[in-house]
């Protein structure tokens, strides 16, 4: 897999780890308990794939940024949590962070 691929499997396993976290009601219930547990030992592996080609610093900030923007999508879909204009506007603000990081920094080593 190419490491901007690593990152994006990263950050899907990710949001569906914290999604679960959500779900698993205090790490109470079973499945979405071990689901939390799968999948944040996935996200981190992949991203620890990802990091041997990819620069830390904007690759941290694309997958937290982004996982942070899922997290909250998939809150609003999954949990019918608010979505209010203020959170639309930080969320905004996260890719714009991510993309001046990004562009600023490069993700590949040199």
């Amino acid at each position: 897999m190419i490491p901007i691929t690593l990152v994006g499997a990263a950050i899907l396993a990710e949001v569906t780890a914290t999604l679960a976290l959500r779900a698993s009601d205090g790490l109470s219930r079973l499945v979405p308990s071990i689901a939390v547990a799968v999948g944040y030992l996935v996200a981190f592996v992949l991203l620890g794939q990802a990091l041997k080609s990819l620069n830390v610093g904007p690759v941290y900030a694309i997958w937290s940024g982004l996982g942070t923007v899922g997290a909250v999508a998939g809150g609003v879909v999954l949990f019918d949590e608010p979505l209010e204009p203020a959170t639309v506007l930080g969320a905004a603000l996260v890719v714009v962070g991510i993309a001046v990081l990004y562009l600023g920094g490069g993700a590949a080593h040199e």
